[in-house]
Parts: C-alpha cells; sequence; structure tokens
C-alpha cells in the first residue's frame, strides 16, 4: 500500500481528479548520493563519473557524455535536499530522515516505504532536477541549451517578448531521462514499483510545468514602463515545493489491484484523510522531534504543543547581536552601531 497526493497521470482511475503517487526508492538512491559530492569535485573528465555514488549504469553513461549536465544534477540533489528541509521546517516531519550519510543501505522507514514523506520527497527531485537544468540553460552553464523559445502568440499592445526564457523542455527531457533511467533496468523492482516510480516523476514535472509564468521588464523614460519586455520564466523551487506540500497535506493511500486484465494503482479509500498524529513516530521511523526549536506564541504547526507533541518544552537564552542607531552620512554611507539583546527560546523535550 502507497501513499498518493492530488496531481499527475492516473487521473482516469480517480474519478478524472489528478494524483500524485509518492513512493520510488531508485530516484530517491540516487539524489541522495550525488547531495553528498564533496564541492571539491568538479565533474571535467569522464574518469570522474566513477567517482559518483548510487548511479546506475544508463545514468553513468548519461554522466560520461554529457559532463556539464552531470554537474548540474549533482547541484539539484544537493537543493533538494536544502529545499526539503526549508518546506517543512515549521512541521513535525521536516524533511531530516534525507540527510543520512551516504553509506548508509538506505532510508530510514519513514522514506522506505509508501508514506506520503516518501511521496514529497521524490516528487521533489523530479521537479528539482529539472527546474535546475533549464536555469542552468538560461544562464548559460550548459553548452548544449541555450534559451527557452519565443512564444508564438502575439503579445498584447504595450508588451513584447524578450529576454531569455528558462527552458523548460530541455529540462523536462534531460530530467526525465536521468530520474526515469532506473525504472528501465530489467531488475527494477515489481511492477508497482515501477508505476509508483513513473507517476511520482510525472507529478514532480507536472508542478514544474505549472510553474511557468510570464516574467517582463519595464522600458520608457523615467520610468514610465511604457513598453514591457517579457519571457517565460520559472517560479522559485521554494514555491514549487509549497505547491507539492499542498498535495501532501492531502494525500490518499492507493493499493496494486487487478483491474481488467492488469493490475493498476487504485484508491485504498474513497475519502481523502487528514495527517494523523500518530503517522510520524519511531515505529515509522521518524527521527522524530526532540531538541527541535518551537514557537511557543504561535498556534500553527510550529506550535511548541504541536512540535512537542505534547511532552513539553525546554527554555532557554540566546544572546543577539544586531546593527542598531544606524546614521546616514552624506554622501553615502551608512554607520551603525553593535546593539545585544536576550532572547528566549524553546526546544521539544
Amino acid at each position: 500500500m502507497v501513499v498518493i497526493l492530488t496531481v499527475g497521470r492516473l487521473k482516469q482511475m480517480f474519478n478524472k481528479t489528478p494524483v500524485f503517487v509518492f513512493l520510488s526508492f531508485f530516484l530517491s538512491v540516487s539524489c541522495r548520493a550525488l547531495s553528498h559530492t564533496p564541492a571539491s569535485l568538479h565533474i571535467n573528465q569522464t574518469q570522474h563519473c566513477k567517482l559518483l555514488p548510487g548511479l546506475v549504469s544508463s545514468q553513468a553513461q548519461l554522466c560520461r557524455s554529457n559532463l556539464e549536465l552531470m554537474q548540474t544534477i549533482i547541484q539539484a540533489a544537493r537543493e533538494v535536499k536544502k529545499t526539503c528541509q526549508k518546506t517543512f521546517g515549521d512541521m513535525r516531519w521536516n524533511c531530516s530522515s534525507i540527510d543520512i550519510p551516504v553509506d548508509a543501505p538506505k532510508y530510514r522507514p519513514d522514506l522506505d516505504r509508501g508514506t506520503r514523506e516518501a511521496a514529497f520527497v521524490y516528487a521533489l527531485s523530479a521537479a528539482t532536477i529539472s527546474h535546475t537544468i533549464a536555469r542552468a540553460c538560461t544562464s548559460g552553464d550548459l553548452r548544449l541549451c541555450s534559451c527557452g523559445p519565443i512564444p508564438a502568440e502575439i503579445p498584447e499592445p504595450g508588451y513584447r517578448w524578450g529576454g531569455c526564457a528558462d527552458n523548460m523542455h530541455y529540462g523536462l527531457m534531460m530530467g526525465s531521462k536521468f530520474s526515469d533511467a532506473p525504472m528501465k533496468m530489467k531488475r527494477s523492482g515489481s511492477h508497482a514499483n515501477k508505476l509508483m516510480h513513473l507517476h511520482n516523476s510525472e507529478v514532480g514535472r507536472q508542478a514544474l510545468k505549472e510553474a511557468l509564468v510570464m516574467k517582463c521588464k519595464c522600458h520608457g523614460v523615467s520610468g514610465s514602463c511604457s513598453i514591457r519586455t517579457c519571457w517565460r520564466g520559472l517560479q522559485d523551487l521554494r514555491e514549487i515545493a509549497m505547491d507539492l506540500k499542498t498535495k501532501y497535506l492531502s494525500a490518499t493511500k492507493v493499493v496494486h489491484r487487478p483491474m481488467g486484465t492488469r493490475k493498476q494503482l487504485v484508491p485504498k479509500d474513497i475519502d481523502i484523510r487528514p495527517v494523523r498524529e500518530n503517522e510520524l513516530n519511531e515505529k515509522q521511523g521518524s527521527v522524530g522531534t526532540q531538541d527541535r526549536q518551537c514557537n511557543k506564541t504561535s498556534v500553527g504547526s510550529d506550535s511548541c504543543d504541536l512540535m512537542c507533541c505534547g511532552r513539553g518544552y525546554n527554555p532557554y537564552t540566546e544572546k543577539l547581536v544586531e546593527r542598531c542607531h544606524c546614521k546616514y552620512h552624506w554622501c553615502c554611507y551608512v554607520t551603525c552601531k553593535k546593539c545585544e539583546r536576550i532572547v528566549e527560546k524553546y526546544v521539544c523535550k
């Protein structure tokens, strides 16, 4: 049994409501391993590909044929870990399970099972890889691609197409080639795992497609903005992650059952249920919230009552040094003094 989120490509099975499956161990293994690649290692020779852990043969071949692209994918793997932890920083589960030693045989159970947490991590991985590649085309970090195409539609009066669009097409193409490579192996697990992996990847990339928006820059005398030069650009990864987080919060479980002449992923329950308080505990493999910082005055998910699961919290004081009494001098600099203040903070027992 696995968990799915609303988005994706199994929509015909679920009353035409798009869904998002969350479980794909192979993609996450690659991203987890690559995120631990030393920053000092720059992939500029084919033999460097042998130093990258967690790659299947087709991914290693992709590395040897496109060294620049592999450097970008390594950057994306690091970004997955950072973005995931920021996105869930105010909740009990804060994606800490993704940050484990590269030589560990596998993830902790909360990411190695069909959980909503696993779903989020794997979807974010697929989206981040394609997002990072698309942006690298725009910035000129990849020589095999350039700016995205100019839209075919005619812009409104006062607008014109220009600038350098994010190359989402190239990002999706190369990102899926890397992300889906393990599922093309003969020994890639059960058919259910393949369905889950492909669905996870598709949902992450679908969220990326929906994040392509029009961005504009004004031109005109004295900032009049009489004409705007516009292009298609991707939203920041943090916004995409928040969209996936929304789907995480409304996840539902599915099972692999016979449908006609073959097995497919179908909903276990009709109703979408909220996150239960006992889902992330020691038995499930979560590292828990002990020593996590909480907000005593908050009524949200970062409150001490919710974050600490009713165990209570401990106060401590911290000295903060801040700039204060700043003064502007003509022309043109600012001087400030340093002020100290004591603040009280709280951590879960």
